[in-house]
């Protein structure tokens, strides 16, 4: 199996990977299933259940919306953010829902759309279940899925065989990879970058121009991200009454921007910006992109634009494009290694494996755009990594607010650090990628259940004396 720098990166909504855009797409390939088999015109109602974290914290995460657009048909690349909160409300005032965007069927959100807090199906804690109902209340077709983390959803009959993804992706490619001690190898037999050796084998499935092209949109869209998240002021939803403070600190900036040539720490508040920013439009349900997950969107963006706008000569022809191209390849590569050989699920091991993950990833790349050995970049990210082991993931109200957000800000400089750091040395360390990686793994599984996106654990119960009535996203 092979994982694609796209399965990595791909453009979707807030607030969460695995309990917005997983849901959306699970709903998507049921809808799918539902019209290869011919049952559509037959199907009166559907009934979706969600299991263990979707149950759990769903509610806060956006799951209820996006399992309704996606039967809707919507993607989560494509759908119209302004739109959804009206048709939403046309479902509910009216009853209804057009399954897969034309065939009306009948819809009651307390009978048709059912969050389990405490109950969770075997193969993994982001479960959900979809049943086609005929006019006679007949079981038409039943299909279950895992949303495994940074949208990556596995049917029922996957999970059981322990696969990853629903149809394993058989391409063969030149540089074939599962560790960071393969990966290494790879690059010293054949005089390899990290990047280089992705963007070979991204080159089997699509034309290396299609391939630039594509990562190009995606930090296209990350740098939209950024820019809204510095327009859009006010409070965000879900009842915590959490202000944006981007737009603020933003225009704190920008009023003295002659400090960043006096204070040599005032590019970490410039980085600190696009990590809340980012985070603050995925808590608000806005376009993000999953890097890995959407918890740990922020980080990624925000150490890219701290290399475009404090390191890159800007006066080059061409200056970032194909830097940025190599930022994102050796990111992917550094993600694949995660996904491969442990979790980028919050659910499943914690937030180590989504900011932790991230930090990684970002810390990596940073190293090799900054000239770094690919020993140098395993450095990096390992120690991007190391410093995030044992990170849980209670998010106040269930809500991808607090302490998500100020967190991808503190894992942007995580990132930044670690990768000077590899850079002062040789890239001789320790402790290797490969190994706390699988570090990472064995924590996340003896982490109580409780501090793994329930919201029944750590700040998620400590900081609020009352409870707090907590709206979807």
């Amino acid at each position: 199996m092979t994982i694609s720098v796209f399965d990595l990166f791909s453009i979707g909504i807030g607030p969460s990977s695995s309990h917005t855009v997983g849901p959306m797409r699970a709903a998507n390939l049921f809808v799918d299933s539902l019209a290869t088999s011919g049952l559509m015109n037959r199907v009166a109602r559907v009934k979706s259940e969600l299991f263990g974290s979707l149950g759990a914290t769903g509610k806060g995460h956006g799951s209820p919306k996006a399992v309704l657009m996606g039967l809707e048909g919507e993607t989560a690349e494509a759908v119209d953010i302004a739109s959804m909160s009206d048709r939403l409300n046309r479902m509910r005032t009216e009853n209804c829902l057009l399954l897969g965007g034309s065939h009306e069927i009948t819809f009651n959100e307390d009978e048709d759309l059912l969050l389990y807090r405490k109950k969770s199906l075997p193969y993994h804690p982001n479960g959900l279940c979809f049943e086609a109902l005929d006019a006679d209340g007949e079981s038409l077709l039943k299909r279950c899925y895992y949303s495994v983390g940074g949208g990556f959803i596995v049917d029922q009959d996957a999970a059981a065989g322990g696969s990853a993804q629903i149809v394993e992706d058989n391409t063969i490619v030149p540089y074939p990879f599962k560790t960071g001690a393969e990966l290494l190898a790879l690059c010293e037999s054949n005089g390899l970058s990290i990047s280089d050796i992705m963007l070979a084998n991204e080159c089997v499935r699509q034309t290396e121009d299609k391939v630039r092209e594509g990562l190009l949109q995606i930090w296209q869209v990350m740098q939209e991200c950024v820019v809204a998240g510095c327009q859009n002021d006010g409070i965000l939803p879900g009842g915590l009454k959490v202000k944006r403070r981007a737009p603020d600190l933003h225009r704190q900036l920008r009023e003295r921007m002659e400090m960043v040539m006096v204070d040599p720490l005032s590019a970490t508040d410039w980085v600190t910006l696009y990590a809340l920013a980012v985070n603050e439009e995925n808590a608000a349900g806005g376009r993000v992109v999953t890097a890995p997950t959407n918890g740990a969107a922020g980080i990624i963006p925000a150490v890219l634009h701290y290399y475009t706008r404090f390191h890159l000569d800007h006066n080059s022809p061409g200056w970032s494009n194909d830097k940025v191209v190599r930022f994102l390849l050796t990111a992917a590569a550094i993600g694949i290694l995660f996904k491969e050989n442990a979790s980028i699920s919050g659910a499943e091991v914690g937030c180590q494996g989504e900011v932790g993950s991230a930090c990684s990833m970002a810390a990596g790349a940073l190293t090799e755009v900054l000239g770094g050995t690919p020993a140098q970049v395993e450095n990096a990210a390992e120690i991007g990594m190391e410093h995030n082991l044992g990170l849980t993931c209670d998010p106040i109200g269930g809500l991808v607010q607090v302490p998500c957000i100020e967190r991808n800000a503190m894992a942007s400089m995580k990132a930044i650090t670690a990768s000077r750091m590899a850079l002062r040395g040789d890239g001789t360390h320790f402790v290797s990628l490969d190994k706390v990686i699988i570090t990472m793994r064995e924590t996340g599984r003896d982490m109580r259940r409780k501090y793994k996106e329930t919201a029944r654990g750590g700040l998620a119960i400590n900081v609020l004396e009352l409870p707090v009535n907590i709206t979807e996203c």
